[in-house]
Parts: C-alpha cells; sequence; structure tokens
C-alpha cells in the first residue's frame, strides 16, 4: 500500500512502526497476528507455529479493536469487533463478526452502531459469548457458521464495558492469575494478573 502523506508540520503514520497483537489458539500450533498501522488500516496474519509459516488474511480500511477479539480453543474461528464509521451501512459503521481464521468474511455478523462493548470469547469449539451486557443488544445480520451463540453466559467478574470486559476474562481463562482488580475512583481501577512461566519465571501484568 502507498504512504500517506504527511499531516502538514507533522509526520507520516508510516514513520511509526505497525503495532501487532497476537492471540493464541488453546490447543494446537495456531495463532492469529493483528496488524495495525497506518491507524485506520489493520491487516490479520494466520501463524502456523509448528512450521513457523505466516499467511496473509485480509486488509480491512477501519478498525479492529483486538483486545475484544478471541480464538476457538482449535483455532478454526475468530470472533472480533471493527469499526469503519459507515454509520448508515447495514452494520451501521461497527460489528462483531465470526470468522474462518484468518479470515474477516463473516460467517455470523451482529450490527452494533456504536463502540461500546462488542466482540467476545469463545466458550469451546463450538459455543460463544458475544460482549452486550450493558447496552444495547447487537443486531443479527447473518448466522451461518454452525456455531452457536451462548445468550446466558456471563464472565464471573465485570471489568467493564470496554476491551478489559473481553480481555481480562480472556487472560484468565488462558492461565493468567487475578492478583488484584481494586477501583480507584471514577473510571480508574488497577489490575494486577500473573502466569508463571518454566524456570521459575513469572510474568507480571499491571494496568492503571
Amino acid at each position: 500500500m502507498p504512504p500517506e502523506p504527511p499531516a502538514e508540520g507533522g509526520q507520516s503514520e508510516d514513520s511509526f512502526p505497525a503495532r501487532l497483537h497476537v492471540i493464541f489458539a488453546r490447543s494446537g500450533d495456531t495463532a492469529v497476528i493483528f496488524r495495525r498501522g497506518p491507524s485506520k488500516q489493520v491487516a490479520t496474519f494466520l501463524w502456523n507455529r509448528g512450521k513457523d509459516t505466516f499467511k496473509l488474511g485480509q486488509w480491512l480500511k477501519g478498525r479492529i479493536y483486538e483486545r475484544r477479539a478471541d480464538l476457538s480453543p482449535d483455532g478454526r474461528h475468530m470472533i472480533y469487533f471493527a469499526m469503519n464509521g459507515r454509520w448508515r451501512s447495514a452494520t451501521r459503521g461497527s460489528w462483531t463478526a465470526v470468522s474462518r481464521t484468518p479470515y474477516l468474511k463473516a460467517l455470523d455478523l451482529y450490527a452494533k452502531g456504536d463502540c461500546w462493548e462488542g466482540g467476545g470469547l469463545f466458550l469451546s469449539e463450538g459455543r460463544y459469548w458475544l460482549n452486550d451486557r450493558h447496552f444495547a443488544r447487537q443486531s443479527a445480520l447473518r448466522e451461518t457458521s454452525g456455531l452457536v451463540r451462548d445468550k446466558d453466559y456471563r464472565p464471573e467478574l465485570n471489568y467493564g464495558a470496554e476491551c478489559t470486559g473481553v480481555y481480562y476474562p480472556r487472560l484468565i481463562r488462558d492461565d493468567w492469575t487475578l492478583i488484584e482488580h481494586s477501583e480507584r475512583g471514577r473510571w480508574k481501577s488497577q489490575t494486577i494478573l500473573e502466569k508463571e512461566l518454566q524456570f521459575v519465571w513469572v510474568l507480571v501484568f499491571i494496568a492503571v
């Protein structure tokens, strides 16, 4: 893709490195990489960790909220939340989709219309949950994946309506231990998680 021209008196977005976010399937060697950059473009890649090979999925001119995304345990399906700002379209400018990894074409498609909540988690190979606890429900435009949307599931703890509402439950599900989650005033909180590695190493995640 050609680089975007720099803003007047500033730098081109291409002068900043792309941002990468990786989600690993819980079984097997599949992972998905979200490559964001420039800020309004994102690409998905399939990473076969067993063979250490990469395959381009698709580009999206818009934003994918990668911390509201997830992979099915076997890595065959992906759920993600995206926004392109086309508010008069069928998706109302933002949507949650279930797709075949690493592609973005929606097998199940839910129109959102804003950026509160959205995305979700896989509960098993064939079941998933949509992140829509507090605000207007997401409207189903297509449901052809053959998977089941679990409307009764709720994460054990509530971490809010933004990315943390999906991201923290996903980390805890994937063997991170919640050490602290405390409110520090209006719209402020502190969360600490840990994950034990081999050779007595411990990863510590601190978000304020």
